[in-house]
């Protein structure tokens, strides 16, 4: 069966219990449907990303559309996944840059050069394990690691939206309404509108912050004249990269963190469809690794599969790759749409930095979750110190400088609870820590 031949099934199977497999599809209207909705879905996060590092959201938006068309052909339309801004490299792209944290990120050309490196590592590595499997990386990167890197990345961006997003007291007190807001979505909704609790906080604290500002001049009023001058269609404003040394050593082993997602996504969707997707990791890893080269080539960020669109296909137990098709040419729509990104910048930096406070938390929790889904032990000596040391040196944003170069923040907590690991793990003794 061809990458495009899905074997139509009518809703009725979803009805009985069923489930969509990544090689069937609904009707096209209802897979249409089921693509806006993952856009929806992916969408917070997406156009978050590139608003903290000072990147263009409709590049993101277009990019992560031609990313996800580009991930579907490489891996023969047989792994459901669409490829969003990553926010693995938020960290490295904001040192790389200076960037101040509000407006265009003036440095953007030399981010991209290093984008683009770690895509090239991110290739090497997937051609390495479809050539050679899969159980070198897992050696290299237990649980006990994973969990501890995907937990710093949350951990180490904390000081952003806490130091640099609110100017003051009323934006202080903003940004705990869109926390509040966002966690009140999450517990007292269902269905659909749970699922999008990003979104819809994000929606409620903003009409808050314009109520009180526009209404009652408690705070700096927004300003929708870009709105109103924006166009419905033209085309974005690609960026052209520029190779820098030091940006490309700090940027580029985000790849290492990359691989540790997709590894678990793909393991995610495994386990949901019940198809063994081992086969096609390194064609995962290679799809990724392209799409982050050419996004990084326009002027986007680096891309990566999305836990947002597998909680979806969770959800629904629709696991259709025809879905993410549709999903990707309406990304590649709105990434046309100057519209579009005038209405994303005209959210309010508070309303921001409240979203970011959770996002980032989430992503902490998420590495904690690797931990508890794995069972890692913590009486064991080993898996105790390499988490322990590693939060801390992403937190700290500890650095080491290598002559003119210095790896801070995420870079050495990636290579130092790797390495950590792999000198602990060699056979050393094992048992309780003591106090």
């Amino acid at each position: 069966m061809g990458m495009f031949d899905w074997t139509e099934k009518s809703a009725e199977v979803l009805r009985q219990g069923g489930v969509i497999g990544p090689d069937e599809r609904l009707p096209w209207p209802q897979t249409a449907a089921m693509g806006v909705q993952h856009v929806i879905a992916m969408f917070g996060a997406t156009v978050l990303a590139p608003i903290l590092m000072g990147f263009d959201p409709n590049i993101a938006i277009l990019m992560s559309g031609i990313g996800t068309l580009i991930f579907f052909l490489i891996t023969g339309g047989k792994v459901p996944s669409y490829l969003g801004s990553s926010f693995a490299f938020i960290g490295v792209v904001i040192a790389a840059t200076a960037y101040a944290g509000k407006g265009a990120n003036g440095n953007i050309g030399v981010a991209l050069g290093g984008i683009i490196a770690c895509g090239i590592i991110y290739i090497v590595i997937g051609a390495i394990v479809q050539a050679s499997g899969t159980g070198w990386v897992e050696r290299l990167m237990p649980p006990v690691v994973t969990g501890a890197v995907v937990a710093v990345i949350g951990l180490n961006l904390a000081g952003i939206p806490v130091k640099n997003m609110a100017a003051g007291n009323f934006d202080s007190w903003m940004q705990a309404v869109t926390f509040v807001s966002v966690a009140v979505v999450a517990v007292f909704t269902r269905g659909m509108v749970q699922r999008l609790l990003i979104l819809v906080g994000l929606v409620v604290a903003t009409v808050i912050y314009a109520v009180l500002t526009n209404g009652m001049g408690m705070g700096k009023p927004m300003d929708f004249s870009g709105v109103a001058n924006a166009a419905w269609l033209g085309a974005p404003a690609f960026t052209a990269p520029v190779f820098d040394g030091n940006a490309m050593l700090l940027i580029a082993p985000v790849a290492i963190i990359l691989v540790a997602e997709n590894l678990g996504h793909l393991k995610a969707v495994t386990a949901m469809t019940g198809r063994n997707l081992d086969a096609y990791i390194g064609r995962a890893f290679i799809g990724d690794g392209v799409a982050t080269v050419v996004s990084g080539a326009a002027g986007g960020t680096g891309v990566t599969t999305y836990a947002e669109n597998i909680g979806v296909m969770a959800a629904t137990k629709i696991y259709s790759t025809a879905v993410f098709i549709c999903a990707a040419a309406i990304a590649v729509v709105l990434g046309f749409s100057p519209k579009f990104g005038a209405v994303i910048q005209a959210i309010p930096l508070p309303v921001m930095g409240g979203v970011s406070i959770v996002v980032f938390g989430l992503i902490a929790v998420a590495g904690a979750k690797i931990w508890v889904d794995n069972r890692v032990d913590f009486s064991d000596n080993k898996n105790l110190l390499v988490a322990a040391i590693t939060l801390v040196l992403g937190t700290g944003d500890f650095t080491l400088k290598f002559g003119g170069f210095a790896l801070g923040g995420i870079g050495t907590a990636t290579f130092g609870a790797i390495l950590l690991y792999a000198l602990l793990n060699r056979g050393g003794a094992t048992g309780p820590a003591r106090p």
